[in-house]
């Protein structure tokens, strides 16, 4: 019986408004002095991904994010000394929900669950304030839990981030599951930490892991409604 559920937060729960896209990025740019190409946006997030992919020991370290965030904005065609203390405020302002839209899923889902007596969780590689989150989209009285990594310490896909939101939700591993959009963070994770894991795949056609993680029998859902649609029992 799966008697906790935790959620990613970025992209699985939350997605970027305009701030975060490609004429937001040339906005930030341009206050700075440089003149970015914002239809290079999506090349340059799939260009920057690889820095995110760092060790499974890996601390918090905010400059893990702004060299992600320099690499995007040099790959728009930034360039100079004022890349950095850009890619800085843009990191900073990440953290600020009002930039940030609910997918129109979770609300409901999270409400579903709350009711059949299921503790909800989340767990974030985010420095967003969890709280501040759950005040800005009207979600108080739903999570039981939360850990942020800029508070606990250690990343995900790292077990001792999984651990400690188990405690904070009383429930032992093999009774949870975590449902996110990263294999490597929430998956594997979750299974390393001896919990259940569905991949939440918004995208359209098929996910590329798909036979590998069928082999690890984890299943992969379009939306947050197919979780209450899946061979479990939740509750």
């Amino acid at each position: 019986m799966i008697r906790a559920v935790f959620f990613d937060v970025d992209f699985t729960l939350i997605y970027p408004g305009p701030t975060f896209r490609g004429e937001g990025y040339r906005a930030f740019c341009a206050r700075y002095g440089m003149d970015v190409d914002a239809s290079r946006f999506a090349h340059a997030v799939t260009s920057a991904a690889p820095l995110l992919d760092t060790p499974e020991d890996t601390k918090y370290d905010h400059e893990i994010y702004v060299a992600y965030t320099r690499r995007i904005i040099e790959q728009m065609g930034g360039t100079g000394p004022m890349v950095d203390p850009c890619a800085r405020e843009i990191y900073a302002e990440w953290a600020a929900c009002q930039h940030f839209e609910l997918y129109e899923d979770v609300a409901p889902v999270l409400r579903e669950l709350a009711g059949g007596g299921v503790r909800i969780g989340l767990i974030s590689n985010s420095h967003r304030c969890l709280a501040s989150f759950q005040s800005h989209f009207e979600l108080q009285g739903l999570i039981a839990g939360a850990v942020s990594s800029s508070e606990h310490g250690f990343m995900k896909p790292h077990a001792s981030i999984f651990a400690a939101a188990l405690q904070l939700v009383n429930v032992p591993a093999g009774e949870a599951m975590m449902v996110g959009d990263s294999v490597r963070q929430d998956v594997d994770g979750a299974l390393g930490a001896g919990m259940h894991a569905v991949l939440l795949h918004r995208g359209d056609g098929d996910h590329p892991q798909a036979n590998a993680l069928a082999e690890k029998q984890v299943p992969i859902i379009s939306s947050l409604e197919e979780l209450m649609t899946l061979n479990l029992v939740i509750g």
